[in-house]
């Protein structure tokens, strides 16, 4: 049968009466939707149930399928600890989708568990559907930190294997969308939050899955939503399929966003292919992204990619710009790959004969030596997006009253530990998040004095 329904629900553990203790009249309308999905769910006797869950285990390039025989959890950690749920894993359905995972090099299988027991993500939607329904096995999956393809590309999988083990399968992201919706949240309050639940409202209720696959890392990481990556899972499982779509319910009175969507899969459809439709997205926008690079990311890209194809430094470009090879100055390479740093090295003063060594050598200590990640692969080159930041001299300043984190960048110093912040970065509004970042990065306490420096930076990307 394969997968013959989806859904995307929240998973506030209000929800369950024994946590919430009335609180969860305040949002009545998700618990109405809850029973209606769950009720619609059980209504196909499903023999399987998958559910994706970003409160499980979780990697930054691997989803985690949950091994052995079966889990059990409770509410504990909540206030209610008789209230429990177990679920019976399908141990076939886990071997026989890891050993596809491995075969088309998809990044997800069932090494690294930390902690058995079920995470409140599972457990709430097994709880709704459990009232309904309980002759199924279960397949628990988190999410991972790879690229929205990678997570399509997991429930394609997920389709193709209960397509061929014949499974009644049902698939349930959970995960609640903003954090960020009112002042007097937990969370508090960002301008990005109703934006990003007003596109996920958009993008779930129409079936858009290729909006859905595209929202913008900045205003996901800026609405500390926790569902996204379970839906692009969910999205891939109907990958070349007609799709109904309705969204049942969305709330969010506590701050936090709650929606609730239902998915019936149809007929092929070769136009939704939207895995291939990401792709070539993503293809034109790295070649947009090329097109419009200056000298300066253009020596840098030359540089890395040198390198890795040949382990030897490039020789510098015959038309580089006099400015490039007579200016004298710090600079730092930054590397992206999906939206997200791949590598960042540079120098606060110049080290090397002229700016175009700095960038050459920079480049390639970037994307080679930054101890938190991996070398570069000759595989990633062609996926890469590079800026370099050239450094003005840094100056002494009295106190941080003399920052402004989007002109200045900072240098912490206490002894010989250092710490260094570039200016204008994604996720740093305030100079108070850019000093403690600096901090953490020279292993300076908060309470430790320190000398400040600040400099500017021309952007070259």
């Amino acid at each position: 049968m394969g997968i013959m329904a989806a859904m995307a629900v929240p998973h506030p553990p209000l929800i369950i009466p024994e946590v919430g203790r009335g609180q969860e009249r305040g949002i009545a309308k998700t618990v109405e939707a809850y029973e209606k999905v769950m009720a619609r769910a059980a209504a196909l006797q499903p023999d399987l149930v998958i559910v994706v869950s970003p409160h499980s285990v979780m990697y930054a390039d691997y989803c985690h399928i949950s091994p052995g025989t079966g889990a059990a959890g409770d509410f504990g950690r909540f206030g209610a600890p008789a209230v429990k749920v177990s679920a019976a894993y399908d141990a076939e359905f886990v071997a026989t989708l890891s050993e596809a995972c491995a075969a088309a090099d998809i990044p997800a299988g069932t090494l690294g568990e930390k902690n058995p027991a079920l995470d409140h993500g599972t457990m709430i939607p097994l709880y709704f559907l459990q009232k309904h329904w309980q002759r199924f096995q279960a397949v628990r999956i988190g999410i991972g930190g790879m690229p929205a393809r990678e997570h399509y590309r997991l429930g394609q999988q997920l389709a193709a294997v209960a397509e061929r083990l014949g499974r009644r399968a049902v698939l349930v992201a959970s995960g609640d969308w903003s954090h960020k919706l009112k002042a007097d949240g937990p969370y508090g309050f960002a301008a990005e939050g109703p934006v990003l639940d007003e596109k996920l409202a958009k993008d779930l209720g129409a079936a858009d899955f290729l909006s859905l696959l595209t929202t913008p890392a900045e205003l996901a990481e800026k609405a500390a939503e926790c569902g996204l990556r379970a839906f692009w899972i969910l999205a891939g499982t109907m990958d070349r399929r007609q799709v109904k779509a309705e969204l049942l319910s969305y709330e969010g009175p506590f701050g936090v966003g709650y929606g609730v969507a239902f998915f019936w899969p149809g007929g092929a459809d070769a136009s939704r292919a939207i895995g291939e439709q990401l792709v070539r997205q993503e293809q034109v926008e790295l070649a947009r992204c090329r097109a419009q690079e200056d000298a300066w990311v253009r020596l840098a890209r030359h540089s890395l990619e040198t390198y890795v194809k040949t382990k030897s430094y490039a020789s510098l470009p015959e038309d580089l710009p006099a400015e490039i090879l007579s200016g004298h100055a710090g600079a730092f390479v930054s590397i992206h790959k999906d939206g997200a740093l791949r590598g960042c090295i540079g120098t606060i003063l110049p080290v090397r004969a002229n700016l175009a060594e700095e960038i050459l050598y920079n480049a390639v200590s970037a994307g080679m030596r930054d101890p938190r990640f991996a070398a570069v692969q000759p595989a990633e080159l062609a996926q890469l997006v590079y800026k370099v930041d050239v450094l003005t001299e840094p100056e002494p300043i009295a106190s941080s009253a003399e920052l402004d984190v989007k002109r200045y960048g900072v240098i912490v110093q206490c002894g010989e530990r250092r710490g260094l912040l570039l200016p204008d970065l994604d996720g740093v509004d305030t100079v108070e998040q850019q000093l403690a970042i600096a901090r953490r990065k020279g292993n300076i306490g908060e309470e430790e004095a320190c000398q400040l420096w600040r400099f500017e930076v021309v952007r070259h990307h």
